[in-house]
């Protein structure tokens, strides 16, 4: 068994049914041997570093260890790089963008697939430069040479996602490194989608394929919430001060002066979360044991027998590529015609006990391309969506797989989802936009008392 999420969950009309988590790519649920040894370790934790204590030295070791498993996990230098515990991916990609030092006027290039985490936080700091994905919604890498070559002379930073959490599209991180290596950029990956489903390599520092930077959270590789990390040369977070300060980033501090602890403590300002961090370690340990090959294989299998069933249902829009390969994660959005993606989506957890998202997936940009809405469309769907109607805003319906799901899990989806389709008028009356879950409500004390 390798999870233990509460086995049956109770529908609108009380009736009982198994619950099916295909809402991986937002999170995932905690493996049990994760969180059996998280539980372990939370009877004897406490503060890390320079107590004296047993349980401190205790703790400090553990958490140390996590961070070693880290670099481990994703290929790291032990001697060159550094591991910097922070809340999730959005803080680790926010915590680049302000020790950069950029300027107004730099550049750093995108792509039209990024997650808002790392779109929005480089707005703020600089020029963002993105580039083109095709119809199908793969990243157009000519036109991504295009501009690293065009803004060469003010380029900071190539900042890519992995893989999309919304078509499931794995992106060719060695011809990005290398594009971006000739024109002397660094390259950021966002890994929150990939690191639990591929196996990553950051490569030796100075190949042309090395990657410069990476970033992910546990909360999506099988670890409770509450840590990500940001992956990246030691000597570059050397210099300069940190984007916070406070107690645990100093040697030293008088009246006049500061003199800051090497990194990672210098980035890791206040008490960090020891617990979160050790529990994102283990994950990783277990990814690593268990083989990333294995994983793909396995999910591979379930998003092909999920594409075979979704291509046969009539009135049903895929988005991206309608076939499995491995140049994709298991991650497939899609609409069925005649009923609201809020309410599909309503519709799959009241009817069939199946977890999904539906929306934009914060990637508004690139959901909207591959909608192929106009300018005019999006300018007014956002004025709706800024008055809260959220009701007539588009969108998808996303399935996103995960280690623990099974063919069975495969096979109700695609029936419930057939089900839908055949007649969506009446799905549509039943579930009735309302305010989140209030339909779909069901009393926690069941599963855990608060």
């Amino acid at each position: 068994m390798l999870f233990s999420y509460p086995r049956q969950i109770q529908l609108p009309d009380g009736s009982m049914l198994p619950f099916i988590n295909l809402d991986n790519a937002a999170s995932t649920q905690s493996l049990d041997i994760v969180t059996q040894k998280t539980a372990e370790f939370l009877s004897c934790y406490a503060s890390v570093h320079r107590g004296s204590g047993f349980l401190s030295q205790l703790s400090t070791r553990a958490f140390e260890e996590a961070r070693r498993r880290l670099l481990y996990f994703v290929g790291a230098s032990f001697e060159l790089d550094t591991a910097i515990f922070v809340k999730n991916t959005t803080e680790a990609i926010n915590k680049l963008a302000n020790r950069l030092n950029l300027q107004p006027d730099d550049v750093v290039i995108i792509s039209e697939m990024e997650h808002h985490s790392n779109d929005l936080p480089w707005r703020k700091k600089a020029r963002v430069v993105k580039a083109r994905v095709d119809i199908s919604g793969a990243l157009d890498l000519d036109d991504l040479c295009s501009k690293i070559r065009k803004h060469a002379a003010r380029l900071k930073l190539v900042s890519i996602t992995g893989a999309s959490n919304v078509t499931g599209y794995i992106n060719d991180l060695r011809t990005i490194a290398r594009l971006a290596h000739t024109y002397g950029a660094p390259l950021l990956v966002d890994a929150a989608q990939l690191a639990p489903h591929r196996r990553i390599h950051m490569m030796p520092h100075g190949h042309p394929e090395h990657l410069d930077f990476i970033v992910f959270s546990g909360h999506k590789m099988y670890a409770p919430f509450g840590s990500g990390v940001l992956i990246g040369p030691r000597q570059f977070f050397q210099a300069g001060d940190p984007d916070y300060s406070g107690g645990g980033t100093v040697r030293s501090v008088t009246n006049d002066s500061v003199i800051w602890a090497p990194p990672p403590e210098k980035e890791e300002a206040g008490s960090p979360n020891v617990v979160g961090a050790v529990a994102m370690g283990i994950a990783a340990e277990v990814l690593s044991q268990t083989g990333m090959r294995q994983v793909m294989l396995h999910e591979q299998g379930l998003l092909d027998t999920l594409l075979v069933r979704l291509r046969r249902i009539p009135n049903l829009t895929l988005y991206g590529s309608a076939f499995a390969d491995p140049t994709r994660l298991g991650v497939v959005a899609f609409n069925i015609q005649g009923l609201h993606h809020f309410l599909a989506a309503r519709a799959l957890a009241g009817e069939a006990g199946i977890s999904v998202r539906n929306g934009c997936f914060c990637a508004h940009p690139y959901v909207h391309r591959l909608l192929n809405m106009s300018p005019p469309d999006i300018d007014h769907y956002a004025n709706l969506a800024g008055q809260g109607k959220l009701a007539a805003v588009p969108g998808m319906v996303r399935i996103s797989i995960g280690l623990y799901n099974n063919v069975n899990d495969i096979e109700k989806a695609a029936a419930a989802i057939a089900e839908l389709a055949k007649d969506p008028q009446h799905y549509a009356e039943k579930y009735r936009y309302t305010e989140p879950f209030s339909e779909l409500a069901t009393d926690p004390r069941r599963f855990f008392k608060i």
